[in-house]
């Protein structure tokens, strides 16, 4: 979805340079970190998340739809332990037909565990 926007805002004249757009995602922790360093690729990971927050597939609908099972589990541990980070955060710009602001609720004391 992010590079989806970054092309609609660059679709009349370059606004985000290129070099940020296909600059390897990171936390910039470490030096040469990159998220897919502990991440899925994107296009994977975007699916998943898509399936998890749009779609509110459940795990096990998720991995019939081929995707590795600790994959999988991995994501929807890694959005419930950071729901917390999700409640702080401000309100963001809706770009998708599920806002991920205060509509999107996740339990924050199930331990990691939504399934």
């Amino acid at each position: 979805t992010c590079y989806r926007l970054a092309a609609y805002i660059n679709r009349e004249q370059e606004i985000i340079p290129r070099g940020v757009i296909e600059r390897a995602p990171s936390a910039e922790l470490r030096p040469g970190q990159t998220d897919q360093d502990s991440l899925p690729p994107y296009n994977i990971l975007d699916a998943i998340l898509e399936a998890i927050i749009e779609k509110k597939l459940s795990f096990e609908q998720i991995v019939e739809q081929g995707y590795d099972r600790a994959m999988v589990k991995d994501v929807f541990r890694r959005v419930v332990i950071n729901e917390f980070k999700h409640r702080q955060a401000s309100p963001g710009l809706k770009v998708t037909s599920k806002a991920f602001g205060y509509g999107r609720r996740y339990p924050m004391a199930r331990g990691g565990e939504l399934f």
